[in-house]
């Protein structure tokens, strides 16, 4: 079993023996708690402080970080870093993003960080299949509710897991993570910050889980 749990914005822990975290945010900068988690691995998608100002609040010390675009194996697990953009215009308005693709247990997942675009022919077949999509809905700084929803057909992930929206005490001007479940039916509120999966419990037709802060 894979335990997934949402520390907020963008931040993500994921684990098994292996505990991997992704865009650690600082929690105080942003107006909501901070990040807590022991992890073995760092992602982070970009160099923004809502992205990276938490590291220290959830890596081990002898943590591995990677912050660039290429292949990887940490402690048995595969990571790739694919470049991509913060903004429509190839990064010169907020500069480049990392889409990370990482797989525990047979479960591919995909944290599309800051993705301020939606995606080529060559990203998607670069990408590959995909169980799991951590995607931004928020808008504003990434990509808004309706370019999220044609990620998700690009991709056609079994699971959606929104994140970079607002939420409770976030001081940041970003839409509700309901402009993007709007007219959706596959949707499942799940009453709690993380829930576990495998392989075989993953559901068949694409499902969109919100997880609680």
């Amino acid at each position: 079993m894979v335990v997934v749990k949402w520390l907020g914005h963008a931040c993500f822990e994921i684990r098994n023996n292996v505990s991997i975290v992704t865009d650690p945010h600082d929690g105080k900068a942003l107006g909501i708690r901070p990040p807590k988690a022991n992890g073995d691995i760092v992602l982070i998608s970009h160099g923004h402080f809502d992205h990276i100002d938490g590291r220290k609040l959830v890596a081990k010390p002898d943590a591995q970080v990677i912050s660039k675009a290429g292949r990887y194996e940490v402690k048995g697990v595969k990571i790739e870093g694919f470049g991509a953009f913060h903004d429509k215009s190839k990064g010169s308005q907020r500069g480049q993003n990392i889409i990370f693709v990482f797989e525990l247990e047979g479960i591919r997942f995909c944290h599309v960080g800051d993705l301020g675009h939606t995606l080529s022919s060559e990203q998607i077949k670069q990408i590959g299949a995909i169980d799991v999509l951590m995607v931004p809905v928020g808008g504003t700084y990434t990509v808004d509710a309706k370019e999220a929803t044609q990620l998700v057909d690009q991709l056609k992930p079994k699971l959606v897991i929104p994140m970079h929206y607002n939420i409770a005490g976030l001081n940041l001007p970003i839409s509700s993570v309901e402009d993007f479940l709007k007219g959706k039916t596959n949707v499942k509120r799940i009453e709690s910050s993380e829930f576990t999966i495998s392989k075989q419990t993953l559901p068949e037709k694409t499902e969109i889980a919100v997880l609680r802060f």
